[in-house]
């Protein structure tokens, strides 16, 4: 498996920061946040360097009722490619709902939701991860999430779960520490249950995050340093197994280098004390003492579905394109492969109306979420509510950071309209269009009031509303014209 070492989330706003600090190993980049042929600077001179840089998704929604948009899969696999990565990874979670098999309009939530863990789901994610891992060129590893509300008839622990996706599909873990202390405070569930229960062996890295308590919740914002909690849940992983890799994720209100620095140093201080704890038994991974004597080397780990291309260890070094098989090539050699008699784990599909049946709950999960419709039976109606208002302001936040004009037209009054919007109108597309959408609203009812916010909103609205954004001509010419009006 890949040695990742110690990293830390890449972002723009602490991309100076990042390639400053020292004892960086690796970055992680949001993969919806990159375009192939246009990475940041930032990312290239890491590279460079010999950073390793892996792609993290949050788009695909793998634990949605649909099967993956192959158009999405082929974006992360060029992107993989594009940035030499050794694996990819996305999220256990549904993000959007409804649509063909329900026969509904279909809902984007712009956040990860949790996949009930029941075996109709189980199957319809087993399926959904062959299907990508098919698709993409490099290794996948799926990570936990935190969640706010539980579903109702759950038939399975979380580490129960995660250790039979794993059996099934070969998929590697990214374990988020975060997460789990976030469960334990939301759902009270112990995430030293949850690391009995899986197999820590599959874990390609971890994810460590901080966060906040209000009201006897736990948010999982990235946007707080790291609890001294979520740090005893990595110690206690690292007492378990080595990880490859832990890595730092920060995503707002930024602090400066020293601090993340100081951060990092405390992960390396608990996985430090963690494999004096474990012994100095042969291993691998970040917490095997680097530059020390050379330990026994790892026997390659097969698990369930070994001859998957997850499903072995992670390839050495960086993949090309040349090096990846064609679509319709065989991936059963190579680094990946079960070694001459194994037994595949039988591959079948989801049971009959499986799809349909986890398709209707996550549609009427959602619809409640973001479009006010009752709250299905057997769910907390407090943490639905908790979780909605929660969607809502992270939409208005994620808005305002990609038509950063918005707020500033609107001044104050920027959140209060959006959330009054959104409280009316669920997401259907994404954040840009919800931004068109959200102005077009205010100004069908004559919003603002002051006629000159109403007037750049117009004109914000009007340059931007076209069926492709004009080009900087246009916008030029269309600067000059509301320069003359204003005259």
């Amino acid at each position: 498996m890949t040695e990742l070492g110690i990293g830390i989330g890449w972002r723009p706003e602490i991309a100076d920061a990042v390639e400053g600090l020292s004892g960086v190993d690796w970055v992680e980049v949001v993969a919806e946040n990159i375009c192939v042929g246009h990475l940041p600077d930032s990312l290239t001179r890491l590279r460079e360097r010999g950073v390793t840089v892996v792609p993290h998704g949050v788009s695909l929604g793998l634990g949605g009722a649909d099967r993956p948009d192959p158009a999405r899969l082929a974006a992360l696999g060029e992107k993989a490619l594009a940035l030499g990565a050794p694996l990819v990874t996305e999220h256990i979670a549904f993000v959007r709902a409804g649509g063909s098999l329900t026969a509904t309009p279909q809902l984007e939530a712009g956040h990860l939701l949790p996949v009930p863990r029941t075996r109709d789901a189980l199957d319809v994610l087993c399926e959904n991860v062959r299907i990508a891992q098919d698709a993409l060129p490099v290794p996948l590893a799926l990570e936990n999430i935190a969640a706010l509300v539980a579903w109702p008839g759950e038939e399975m622990s979380e580490g129960r779960f995660l250790a039979e996706l794993v059996e099934r599909t070969g998929v590697r873990l990214l374990i988020d520490v975060a997460n789990l202390h976030t469960n334990r405070v939301n759902r009270g569930e112990d995430p030293a249950r949850a690391l009995s229960e899986l197999p820590v062996e599959a874990i390609a890295y971890v994810h460590v995050a901080g966060g906040v308590e209000r009201d006897g919740v736990w948010h999982d914002t990235h946007a707080h340093p790291v609890p001294e909690a979520v740090l005893d849940v990595l110690a206690d992983l690292a007492s378990r197994v080595s990880p490859p890799g832990v890595l730092l994720e920060r995503d707002d209100d930024f602090p400066s280098a020293r601090e993340l620095g100081d951060e990092l140093g405390a992960i390396r201080a608990t996985l430090t004390g963690a494999s004096a704890g474990r012994g100095r038994g042969a291993g691998h991974g970040v917490g095997a003492g680097r530059g020390g004597a050379a330990a026994t080397p790892a026997q390659p780990l097969l698990i369930g579905a070994g001859a998957r291309v997850s499903g072995g260890p992670m390839p050495s070094a960086p993949v090309t394109a040349a090096a990846v098989p064609g679509p319709g090539a065989a991936r059963d050699s190579g680094p990946g492969a079960a070694p001459d008699g194994a037994e595949p784990v039988r591959e079948s599909a989801p049971r009959p109306g499986a799809r349909q049946r986890v398709a209707v709950a996550q549609a009427a999960l959602l619809s409640a979420l973001v479009a006010g419709t009752p709250v299905p039976e057997g769910f907390d109606s407090r943490r639905l509510g908790v979780q909605a208002r929660a969607l809502a302001a992270k939409r208005a936040g994620v808005v305002a950071k990609v038509a950063p004009e918005l707020p500033e037209i609107l001044g104050a009054g920027f959140r209060p309209a959006f959330l009054a919007y959104a409280r009316s109108r669920p997401m259907a597309g994404g954040y840009r269009r919800d931004a068109l959408d959200f102005a077009e609203r205010l100004l069908v009812a004559g919003r603002p009031e002051d006629p000159d916010a109403r007037r750049r909103l117009t004109e914000w609205w009007q340059d931007r509303s076209g069926s492709r954004p004009p080009g900087r001509a246009t916008r030029l010419v269309r600067a000059a014209r509301h320069a003359l009006v204003r005259r």
